[in-house]
């Protein structure tokens, strides 16, 4: 599913909303999500999950093609930790708890 699609089923569902002020309010939920991993923050959405930020060492590699030892230099990395509710849903489990927008009217591709 893209952002394209996000905005239109979200437009399914509330019809009364531009597609510009749908993906106006996209944008700026998925800045505050970056903004805040970029500060080295943490954002947990209830029966989502959540994102954080990882710190990864430096380690020593190897060029494929050549064979030589490189350093690949120490890193952040986002990382999502998917709720017990998405992952139920996922898996089968149980049938989503939400009638709204966030599980059950938005079933991707």
């Amino acid at each position: 599913m893209t952002k394209a699609d996000l905005v239109g089923r979200i437009s399914a569902v509330y019809p009364y909303m531009s597609l510009k002020n749908i993906d106006r309010v996209l944008s700026i939920i998925f800045g505050s999500i970056i903004n805040k991993l970029a500060e080295g923050g943490r954002v947990e959405l209830r029966d989502f999950g959540s994102f954080s930020v990882r710190q990864r060492d430096s380690i020593v590699g190897r060029n494929p093609k050549s064979g030589e030892k490189v350093i690949v230099a120490a890193r952040k990395v986002p990382f999502f930790k998917a709720g017990k509710n998405l992952k139920d849903v996922v898996n089968g489990k149980v049938k989503s708890r939400h009638n709204g927008i966030l599980f059950g009217n938005l079933k991707g591709k």
